[in-house]
Order: C-alpha cells, then structure tokens, then sequence
C-alpha cells in the first residue's frame, strides 16, 4: 500500500449504518471480537484472520507495515466506518502507521491494557506474556511508564505458545509445561498483575490462572469495546439500538479449517468464509 495518506472519498462517506471491520492474524482477535458483539448487539461486524501470514510476530515492522496497509485497503473497499487491529503484535508494528494514513479511526488492543493495569497492580509490578514481536517494541513498557513511571514491568516473549493456540488441538500435557515455563519469571518477579499481551491467550486463561494464583489477568476485549463505542458515539456512527447487527468472517487461508476453529473458539456458527488477500509473506 503506498505511504501516503488514503482518503474516504464521498462515495465511502462514513455513515452510522456502515460495519465496523476486525482484523487479526489468526482467530486471536475473535476474543476481541466476542466482547464487541455483547456490548454493540446493533453493529455490524467484518472479521478478516490473516492465517496464510500466521504468526505476525516472526514478521518485521516493515512487512507489518505493507500487510496491515494491504488488509485495512481490502477492509475500506468493503465498507467499514471503524477499523480494529485486534492484534498486539500488529498494533504495536503498524496502528500508528495506520492511523496517519487513513481517514476512517483506526483502535488497536493495546492502549486499554496497558492502561488497566496501572490502575490495577497494587504493588506496582506487572508482568507481560506476549509475541516476541511485541515485546521487542517495548511499547507496553513505553505505555505503562507513560501512566506511572515507577512501574517495575517484567516482559516475557512467548514465541511457541499463540502457534500452539492457533493449532486448535486439545491442549495436553505440552502446552502446560509451555506455560508454566513461560509464567515463572512473572512468578519470580512477584508481579500481581499480568497483561495477556496477544488476543490468542484469553484462550488459555483457566491454564494461565492455576501457574499465576492470585495474580490479576488483564486482557482487551472489554476495555477495547468500550473504547470502540465511545469513539464512534463522539462521531455520531453509533448505530441505534432495537436492531440485531450482522457479522461476516473472511481469512487469507484455508477457509474450511478458519470456520471449525472459529466457531469452537466464538461459540457461534462463523457461516460462510470468504478467502482474500491469499498468500504467505516473502521472506524478510
């Protein structure tokens, strides 16, 4: 996608009854996604999962970049008022990007979290679970200080677990020495607040609950939504209530195998799944 800015031209007029668009790398941003369709039941929803790119935090910035500009032009052309980067890796490589960009209010999962657990930890020490992408940024550390600069945060990269997740096997044995591998320095930190810094891991929390006990999790859904419908309510595109809104899903990958683990992970039948924007990335 070329770097200069895209304009919502007048045929692409933001209105209150166009979608509000989702995307993810994966099926990670349908935790997100749930929290959306319980606290908006009247919007419309486009879901896209990037699962041919799977995972996002292997990439480097600059293919983020180009990938995420890729997907918010496909999101656009299908008319959405709102965009969603309902991943941590990507918000932290590209939201910014984006939001300079283009003309429609771009909202990534970060912020809400980083945000959350400052008014959360009462021992001023939070954990960090995430993609080695994200933590390689350093933005939830640059989030947090940002809030409280006497923070202690102690990030964790955890390059095999959202794979393991995306997988969809039944979780054995493997995947609980994964976490409990990837919890004791939290553990050891003393942290009393962790943030689930990739939407995949609410998908483990009862796994996550018994490796951290007492400590607080923290993950976007619900603060992300709450922030979605505050942003599109100060613009007048909050649709009213009395109607039960649509959702649609599409995916860069195998459609079949993204609606048989989004709906178990959802909860509710996906229907159809469009495939776009196919392809792996070239190699960095």
């Amino acid at each position: 996608m070329p770097s200069e800015r895209v304009e919502v031209t007048e045929a692409m007029e933001l209105t209150a009854d166009l979608a509000i668009g989702v995307f993810d790398s994966g099926v990670g941003g349908l935790t997100v996604l749930d929290e959306l369709l319980a606290q908006l039941p009247a919007e419309d929803f486009l879901y896209f999962g990037d699962t041919a790119w799977f995972p996002y935090g292997e990439k480097t910035d600059a293919q983020l970049r180009e990938r995420t500009g890729e997907i918010a032009g496909w999101l656009l052309d299908q008319g959405v008022k709102l965009i969603v980067v309902a991943c941590n890796t990507a918000t932290a490589a590209a939201a910014g990007h984006l939001q300079r960009i283009l003309d429609v209010p771009v909202i990534g999962v970060m912020t809400p979290e980083a945000h959350a657990a400052v008014l959360t930890t009462r021992n001023r020490r939070v954990g960090l679970l995430a993609t080695e992408a994200t933590v390689r940024s350093g933005s939830y550390e640059r989030m947090i200080r940002a809030h409280d600069a006497g923070v202690e945060v102690t990030s964790v990269p955890c390059p095999r677990l959202a794979p393991a997740i995306q997988a969809g096997e039944a979780f054995d044995d493997g995947i609980v020495e994964m976490v409990r591998e990837y919890c004791a320095p939290l553990r050891d930190a003393q942290v009393d607040t962790v943030i689930l810094g990739c939407t995949h891991y609410p998908m483990i929390e009862r796994l996550l609950r018994r490796q951290l006990p007492g400590v607080t999790l923290i993950s976007s859904g619900e603060e992300l939504a709450r922030e979605v419908g505050e942003s599109l309510r100060r613009r007048g595109m909050l649709r009213p209530a009395g109607r039960e809104g649509d959702y649609r899903f599409a995916c860069s990958g195998d459609p079949g195998a993204f609606r048989e683990l989004g709906s178990r992970f959802l909860q509710m039948p996906l229907g159809a799944v469009e495939r776009v924007l196919a392809g792996a990335p070239e190699p960095a």
